[in-house]
């Protein structure tokens, strides 16, 4: 699962050292969706996070269901380190989807960001740990009696976009990209061309070249 070859160092050392800007151009250059509107980080995050997808999927309990393992917590005891924690919570933000003991867990399983199409809770135990948590809202409200996970390592969609496990995905302060596998290669290559045309960009601007023929729409990278 989370070993997938999709994923090897050398790629997650570039992908880190780009932005999600960058890689959503390069994903609209493919014809790819891959942002995850409205996610964003819900305590300072200071770094960019990346990792290998692991999906997780949660929703509210079938009617006359049982007791049932916590949410997320055989994906915590089966992640690798490296992993990124992916919630499908169908954008609710009136209940939690992740708290701090699972926080707790996943740091010591190496786990390096969390990304929720939802809320958490217990932030401040989040950050005090140095775990990046990305989603759309903090509460305080409790997942106990409310939902449950539904999946675990399926193919989801999350705000819009398709997501697997062995998925690539980066986050930063300006919200979340997934990069899926099947194209990380070429969307990686092209990000790098784009964020290098837009140093030389911002040099020719300091230098005091007319921003509007800096931008112009021939000035970008595309994938051909």
């Amino acid at each position: 699962m989370s070993g997938s070859p999709a994923g090897p160092a050398s790629l997650l050392a570039r992908l880190a050292a780009l932005d999600t800007c960058a890689l959503s151009d390069a994903l609209d250059g493919y014809g790819r969706a891959g942002v995850l509107s409205g996610v964003r980080p819900l305590w300072p995050v200071p770094r960019v996070v990346v990792g290998r997808v692991r999906t997780l999927r949660v929703g509210p309990r079938e009617p006359g269901s049982g007791p049932t393992v916590h949410l997320g917590t055989r994906l915590i005891e089966t992640a690798e380190p490296g992993d990124v924690v992916l919630v499908d919570a169908g954008g609710r933000t009136d209940v939690s989807s992740w708290g701090g003991i699972l926080s707790t867990a996943a740091t010591q399983a190496g786990i390096t960001g969390i990304v929720i199409d939802g809320a958490c809770r217990d932030i401040g135990e989040s950050e005090q740990l140095g775990l990046p948590v990305f989603g759309r809202a903090v509460v305080p409200t409790s997942a106990r009696g409310r939902i449950v996970q539904l999946g675990m390592d399926e193919e989801i969609t999350v705000c819009g976009v398709p997501a697997r496990t062995g998925d690539l995905l980066v986050a930063d302060v300006c919200g979340a990209v997934v990069v899926p596998a099947d194209l990380a290669e070429q969307v990686v290559e092209l990000a790098e061309r784009i964020a290098a045309r837009e140093r030389d960009m911002v040099a020719a601007v300091r230098s005091g070249r007319s921003v509007v023929d800096v931008m112009h729409d021939s000035q970008f990278p595309s994938p051909h």
